[in-house]
C-alpha cells in the first residue's frame, strides 16, 4: 500500500506530518521516501550547481538513510519508526528517470509513505494527504494540479481565511479536513483516517 503526503508550498510541515503518521502507525511497517526536485543547474548527485549534462549525468540521486540521529528529513523518518528511509533528488521535471528505482523500492515494501506531490504523475496511491497553511500565499503548480485527487487535507491552524489566489475553495473544502498546530502536527484523527483508508483497500 502507498500513502503520499504532499503540500501546497515549501516548509509548511509536510515532513512533520509524515513523521507523526509513521510514529502513530508503526504496525504498518513503513518504508519512507522524501522526493526533492532541484532547480535547473543544480546537480542531483551533489545538490549544488555544476556543469554536468542534464540528459546524461546525474538525472537523479537516490540514497538510503541509515542513521536515525541525523538532521535530514529521511533521518527523521527513521527516528519516527520507519523500517527503511530514502531520499531521492531529481532535477526539476526529471522524476521519470528515477521511477524504475522508486517502483523497485515500493514493490519490496510492506507499506510505503512518500513525501511528494509530483509522484502522482506516475502513481495512484491508496491515500493522498495534502498539508496546507492558510498563511502561506504560494500554491505550487504540482499541488494545484493534484488537489482534486486528495483524500484529506491537513490544515495548519491559523486565524483568517486562506490567502491563495486562483484555487477554487470547493477543491479543499469538500475534503475531510484535519486541523493541526504549527510545531506539533499530531492528529490522532488523521492517523485513524489513514489506517482505515488503507485497511479498506
Amino acid at each position: 500500500m502507498l500513502a503520499v503526503v504532499g503540500g501546497h508550498s515549501r516548509n509548511i510541515g509536510k515532513t512533520s506530518v509524515m513523521a507523526e503518521l509513521i510514529a502513530a502507525l508503526p504496525e504498518l511497517r513503513w518504508t519512507a521516501m522524501k522526493i526533492t526536485q532541484l532547480g535547473h543547474g543544480i546537480c542531483s548527485a551533489e545538490g549544488e550547481a555544476c556543469g554536468c549534462e542534464v540528459e546524461l549525468d546525474h538525472p537523479y540521486a537516490l540514497t538510503e538513510e541509515t542513521e536515525a540521529s541525523g538532521r535530514t528529513d529521511s533521518a527523521r523518518y527513521l527516528a519516527a519508526g520507519a523500517e527503511r528511509s530514502f531520499w531521492l533528488r531529481t532535477r526539476a521535471g526529471e522524476l521519470g528517470h528515477a521511477m524504475p528505482a522508486v517502483r523497485e523500492i515500493l514493490d519490496g515494501s510492506v507499506n510505503a509513505i512518500v513525501e511528494s506531490n509530483s509522484i502522482l504523475q506516475f502513481l495512484r496511491p491508496e491515500i493522498y494527504v495534502v498539508v496546507t497553511d492558510p498563511a502561506v500565499a504560494d500554491f505550487k503548480d504540482s499541488a494545484r494540479l493534484y488537489l482534486d485527487r486528495a483524500h484529506a487535507v491537513v490544515q495548519i491552524e491559523r486565524e483568517g481565511a486562506p490567502s491563495w489566489q486562483g484555487v477554487a475553495a470547493r477543491l479543499w473544502q469538500s475534503k475531510p479536513r484535519f486541523a493541526v498546530r504549527a510545531g506539533e502536527y499530531r492528529s490522532a484523527e488523521l492517523a485513524a483516517f489513514v489506517r482505515e483508508r488503507l485497511e479498506q483497500q
